[in-house]
């Protein structure tokens, strides 16, 4: 297992999303690599973005795919479904570029969420294929939903396609209450099948779909029982990797580096604990 930190931990609105900044942060980070997380605001800037990130002494083995690319597949009007993927070649192209293997995306996204699954559905192979066109592999993320659940809709691209991967987040199925889930019968495909192949641990505290509280949160700053989620997935002999991704930018744009390498230590200790 190797462990990552997303670049959106450390680059957003309040210093700016200033991608350059990744030069003088990345040595306090205490981690294998990191996940690339695309902006919206960052298209035309593609040439730049690469240069910089090619220039780090670091790996970007995880690309996240902009997130507002499955809102527009889900919307397919004026446009938005040719925008989405025209949007996501460039995606791929980044990653490709900066040496990522693996994708995470939002297949759904936004307020529309899964109002019109039926599309995003429809899109999943034709992404899927896009991605290992560019020698990189697709995983579809848990995120939230505003009409039904992440897992109903893991379960309905399991149906369409038994060689889906996915990347689990456990502040996502927190969020919906359905962390539970993968410890029953029902759901253990999931890791017994080696459909998961990426992890997000982050922290959560709220109620279920409590919007006020969706936030990801620093390690131990939540209710998330990591311990039994990390020997669980040691029982199937999880083999994929972690990405950390609670924000550690302080309202002056500073990085909190004591925060984020403190849930990077304490990911570690839930790994290395579990019995063998």
């Amino acid at each position: 297992m190797k462990l990552f930190c997303s670049t959106g931990a450390l680059i957003g609105l309040a210093n700016g999303r200033n991608y350059r900044l990744l030069e003088e942060i990345v040595p306090h980070i205490d981690c294998e690599g990191f996940e690339f997380m695309m902006y919206s605001t960052w298209y035309g800037e593609e040439e730049e973005i690469v240069k910089v990130l090619q220039g780090l002494p670091v790996s970007f083995p995880v690309t996240h795919v902009e997130k507002r690319i499955g809102e527009k597949i889900a919307s397919r009007d004026d446009g938005d479904w040719e925008e989405a993927f025209e949007k996501f070649h460039t995606n791929c192209r980044i990653a490709r570029a900066i040496g990522s293997k693996l994708l995470v995306m939002h297949l759904w996204s936004g307020t529309i969420s899964d109002s019109r699954m039926e599309n995003n559905l429809e899109a999943f192979p034709l992404l899927k294929s896009i991605a290992g066109e560019y020698g990189l592999q697709l995983t579809v993320e848990n995120v939230v939903c505003n009409q039904r659940s992440p897992m109903v809709h893991l379960k309905e691209l399991q149906e369409e396609d038994k060689d889906v991967l996915f990347t689990f987040d456990t502040k996502m199925a927190d969020f919906h209450k359905e962390l539970d889930l993968v410890y029953e019968k029902e759901w253990k495909w999931l890791f017994s099948e080696k459909h998961v192949t990426h992890l997000h641990i982050n922290d959560h505290q709220g109620e279920y779909m409590d919007w006020s509280n969706l936030r990801a949160l620093p390690i131990g700053d939540g209710t998330i029982d990591f311990q039994r989620f990390f020997d669980f997935i040691r029982t199937w002999d999880y083999a994929g990797n972690i990405t950390y991704e609670a924000s550690g930018l302080m309202p002056s744009g500073e990085v909190d580096y004591d925060k984020i390498n403190k849930s990077l230590s304490k990911i570690r200790e839930y790994w290395n604990k579990v019995s063998k």
